[in-house]
């Protein structure tokens, strides 16, 4: 009875880790998302008429990949990066939104031309849990403008996964790349 338990455990054990292996590679296929001017239509404004008077950039780190127990394990978790304008009356001009890897190198770039989007309205771009091209070091570049005096954008990124029975979400706050250097 013992043997035929465990000839029953090791054939279930294998038939999960089939499945296992089948769901991870069908994970691991990204299908093609919907662009930023297709997904948040209803967010987007006509570019304004008046040359852009006012830029800025902002970095953002993105935890698509977070090592755990001193570099033995790692999390991988979903990315929502999104872009608010925090103007109540002007738009904002988003010229750039790109994901960087770990080290630095480009992984996709989300706008093909400027979009300008309507005031306290928002666009954001998902990275899934099984997308793990920007690792520990991910990050996003989100280039700005607008025709005159604006509110500073509000720009954040949700990390959300799960370790084992545990749940995690955070985020992780733009900043404004400012230069610096000798006064």
């Amino acid at each position: 009875m013992r043997l035929k338990r465990a000839i029953c455990r090791v054939a279930l054990a294998g038939t999960l880790l089939a499945m296992a292996g089948s769901v991870s590679i069908t994970a691991a296929r990204a299908e093609p998302a919907l662009s930023i001017e297709k997904s948040f239509a209803a967010s987007l404004a006509a570019m304004p008429a008046e040359p852009l008077a006012v830029s800025g950039s902002f970095y953002v780190p993105a935890y698509s990949s977070v090592a755990m127990a001193q570099g033995r394990l790692r999390a991988d978790f979903s990315v929502t990066l999104s872009v608010h304008n925090a103007s109540e009356t002007q738009p904002l001009v988003l010229k750039r939104i790109a994901y960087f890897d770990t080290a630095g190198k480009m992984v996709e770039s989300y706008l093909k031309s400027p979009i300008a989007l309507k005031p306290f309205s928002t666009v954001e771009v998902s990275i899934a849990v099984a997308d793990v091209r920007g690792g520990t070091g991910a990050n996003f570049v989100v280039d700005w403008a607008a025709a005159g005096e604006i509110a500073e954008p509000v720009v954040e990124a949700l990390m959300v996964g799960d370790v084992g029975a545990a749940h995690y979400a955070f985020i992780s706050q733009g900043r404004p790349i400012k230069l610096v250097g000798k006064n």
